[in-house]
């Protein structure tokens, strides 16, 4: 199976376009086109539909199994290269709500320590973080859920990227301070769980960010595509819904009372690296992490 057309094809499922993943790749509409056609030869089965650009049952399969090969085949090449930034220079990536206190602080000793450190910080999404960590084009993630105590989350096959707990730390919904609920000191996700949410898919601030639970249907809603907290708040206290977040995060706001979750909840933060790699950046884990 060639690597480059199951790299193709792992671009077109995840993006649902042939251009789109042509763009992401560097490659030429038709070439993905190909090295896709190639891949279904190879395996003598059908894997997506063209128009519109699906996956069939097999290609569900494999791309399910692509992702993991892809990662560790970028994990073996990070961890056999050089470094290529200066010892002094970090290149962290981190989910939107990865950054809290604890991170902030923790990147304040780093530059504490050494006054010529230098961070750059981007933001991105779940998948992409793990991405840019396993092909080396930074030197660890910072990614974020919700999950139980003391449960990793579920970011990559166990073994194939180093992590270290960095967080965890309790959730809050936000409500509008005239919500029957908003007296109450906790309260349970049961309780709002088919209520109106903000939905700020990149943020995953409501019941759909919690494994295993699904938010019941719902009238018509306003989408925020940002990742900033405090629009979410101001959304909130507008009446456009509600909205959870961890506690060390929620913004305050006089028209919105945030409640504990009493569920066996929590926001965890984890730190990824690779391997072979964790030498090199040794001083940005111990600073995050310790």
């Amino acid at each position: 199976m060639d690597l480059r057309h199951l790299r193709s094809f792992a671009a077109v499922a995840r993006t649902g376009s042939f251009t789109a993943a042509a763009h992401e790749l560097g490659f030429t509409q038709s070439a993905v086109s190909q090295h896709v056609a190639a891949l279904e030869a190879d395996v003598g089965r059908a894997l997506l539909t063209r128009r519109p650009v699906r996956l069939t049952p097999d290609g569900e399969r494999l791309a399910a199994h692509a992702r993991q090969i892809l990662l560790r085949v970028d994990v073996a090449r990070t961890e056999l290269g050089p470094r290529h930034a200066p010892p002094d220079r970090f290149r962290l990536a981190a989910t939107p709500l990865a950054v809290g206190p604890r991170v902030a602080a923790g990147l304040a000793r780093l530059r504490a320590d050494d006054r010529r450190a230098t961070v750059d910080l981007v933001a991105v999404l779940a998948d992409d973080a793990v991405t840019l960590v396993a092909d080396g084009s930074v030197d660890a993630a910072l990614i974020d859920g919700v999950t139980t105590p003391n449960a990793p989350l579920d970011a990559a096959e166990p073994g194939t990227l180093t992590r270290r707990l960095v967080v965890e730390e309790p959730l809050v919904v936000l409500l509008p301070r005239d919500h029957p609920l908003a007296g109450v000191a906790t309260l349970a996700l049961d309780a709002v769980r088919d209520a109106l949410w903000v939905d700020a898919p990149r943020l995953r601030c409501g019941p759909d960010a919690v494994p295993g639970v699904r938010a019941g249907p719902t009238p018509a809603r306003l989408r925020y595509d940002g990742t900033d907290v405090a629009a979410v708040a101001l959304l909130v206290a507008a009446g456009h819904g509600l909205a959870l977040l961890p506690a060390g995060l929620a913004p305050r706001h006089p028209d919105v009372a945030p409640v504990v979750l009493r569920d066996r909840l929590v926001h965890r933060v984890e730190l990824l690296v690779v391997p072979g790699r964790a030498a090199a950046s040794e001083r940005l884990v111990s600073a995050l992490t310790g």
